[in-house]
């Protein structure tokens, strides 16, 4: 047994679990190429992190690169330092369901890493149905599952820290369970609530009628008998800053909260509006920065992730509570939350993915849902995950969980982005999206810095004119107009005038991006 700090025997309370400690490098023995690995995190906090070193340290010095590879489970992505380096030493042949990183992206679209995305509510039932282990020879379960503790409980339960994701499936599915105390940061004791995964027919429904709402338990419960090493860390979240806002995600913030504030007057939303998701980057930071010193009140947030601008509005009294399966929050926004712990923590619970992006629970309370996408077309179809319809950059998320089941579902994005020789070289509006995650049946508005179009209740060719008219960027706006001009009178001759398109140029532009390096085409 490795000598135990201070620090980490305060933080296991069921002493039979003491002989357990040992130090990272201790745990290399139980692992074996080809095992089934689940680890906890979510967008990159409260991910095992000795242990995924260690692990890379030693195939880095053995030269084990491509030979010791594991199919690796986690409710999202987590930090460069593991995931990422693992990918740069191939050690990860199957990938599930959501990632980040340069060198695991590159993996995946060379072929090396086997990647499926899944919606983020999906995706820990299915793994407990079975159904990412079912070709798995032996056991149906996970090998082995890593995940990092702020404190274990008398009764072996695991206390989490700053996400939850899909950790309590994950250790459901677990045949051996390892556990990372991490000591650097204080336990999340109590701001958690936890519920376990049912199979049908004995699923029951979520009790949650707001998002204060708690129908679970502090920690996760576990087999104490699977437990075969306890780890102290003592390495923070490598969170890095968050993307600051720019004058564009500001104007689209602008134009967010005016059109909120008109359904308000239309009595289409409450004064308080209705629980609020918002995903991540700086356009999410900039419209929750918006509502922080905007006029509404007594705001709730019912979402996925929670950043550093939620802080401001947690301090501007505006908003009364949220709840959500992580806290990603910059270095420096993490140290603002523990020196204020007493203050956050009555305000904030954190739950598992499955609960948090529940389409149950997000229809009940009619959550108003934003996000960014690649692209949106002029009917309104969103892609939120492949560059040209072939290149994955991380996985669809939770979005389509909140934005198909939202009362308001949401799409902002710049009208244009810079391609390498040319700075609105990429039109986040085009006339047919190359990868559809989002379909026009699930999407009610879409915002860019040029405008928002509400396509509420209007029919393809209605959408068409919207959105080109209040999101195009100057700069494609005629030739987007032009496309829906000549597909119109082409199809309505041909009699298939629903929703006009021609196939033969639709994916004119996207060509021309890859061929020149810019999407503006001379002509049709």
């Amino acid at each position: 047994m490795a000598s135990i700090s201070a620090a980490l025997k305060s933080r296991i309370r069921r002493p039979q679990l003491l002989d357990k400690v040992m130090k990272a490098e201790d745990t290399l023995k139980f692992f074996e190429p080809g095992q089934y690995m689940g680890w906890s995190g979510f967008t990159g906090v409260g991910y095992p992190k000795m242990i995924p070193t260690a692990l890379a340290d030693h195939v880095e010095k053995n030269n084990l690169q491509g030979k010791m590879k594991f199919n690796l489970f986690v409710g999202a992505s987590t930090g460069a330092e593991s995931e990422d380096r693992w990918a740069s030493l191939d050690m990860i042949d199957r990938r599930y369901p959501h990632q980040v990183g340069r060198n695991i992206k590159k993996g995946i679209n060379a072929g090396r890493i086997r990647f499926a995305d899944k919606h983020l509510s999906m995706f820990p039932q299915d793994l407990v149905y079975g159904f990412y282990t079912k070709d798995k020879e032996g056991s149906k379960n996970l090998d082995v599952v890593i995940v990092e503790a702020t404190a274990i409980r008398e009764d072996g339960g695991i206390v989490l820290g700053a996400s939850v994701g899909a950790s309590p499936e994950l250790l459901q599915m677990a045949d051996k369970i390892i556990i990372e105390v991490n000591t650097s940061i204080p336990s999340f004791e109590g701001l958690h609530d936890i519920t376990m995964c049912r199979n049908p027919p004995s699923r029951l429904p979520y009790l949650i009628l707001g998002p204060e709402d708690r129908i679970g338990t502090s920690a996760v419960p576990i087999d104490t008998e699977k437990v075969i090493a306890i780890v102290e860390s003592d390495r923070p979240d490598n969170t890095g800053p968050n993307a600051p806002a720019d004058s564009t995600s500001e104007s689209i913030a602008s134009h967010l909260i005016e059109f909120l504030s008109h359904e308000v007057t239309q009595g289409r939303l409450p004064e308080n509006l209705l629980p609020i998701q918002s995903g991540i980057g700086n356009i999410a930071n900039a419209v929750i920065g918006g509502l922080a010193g905007g006029p509404f009140k007594d705001v709730s947030v019912f979402t996925e992730v929670l950043q550093d601008t939620f802080l401001d509005f947690f301090e501007s009294e505006k908003l009364k509570y949220a709840s959500a399966t992580s806290i990603r929050f910059s270095p420096h926004g993490f140290k603002r939350f523990y020196d204020n712990w007493e203050y956050y923590r009555t305000m904030l619970v954190l739950r598992s993915q499955q609960v948090s992006n529940s389409p149950e629970i997000i229809r009940r309370l009619g959550c108003i849902a934003m996000n960014t996408p690649v692209e949106v077309d002029m009917y309104a179809h969103a892609n939120s995950t492949m560059v040209c319809g072939s290149g994955m950059l991380n996985g669809v998320g939770g979005s389509a969980d909140f934005l198909r089941n939202g009362k308001l579902s949401i799409m902002h994005t710049p009208s244009a982005r810079p391609s390498k020789n040319d700075p609105t070289g990429i039109s986040c509006i085009v006339p047919f999206v190359t990868h559809v995650d989002q379909t026009e049946h699930d999407l009610d508005v879409i915002v860019t810095e040029q405008g928002l179009a509400d396509v509420r209740g209007l029919c393809p060719r209605d959408r068409a004119l919207v959105i080109i008219d209040k999101c195009a960027h100057p700069d494609y706006k005629p030739l987007l107009k032009d496309y829906y001009e000549f597909s119109l009178k082409k199809c309505l001759a041909a009699g298939r005038g629903h929703e006009p398109h021609s196939l033969d140029k639709a994916f004119k532009m996207h060509v021309n991006l890859m061929e020149k390096g810019t999407m503006k085409i001379d002509s049709w």
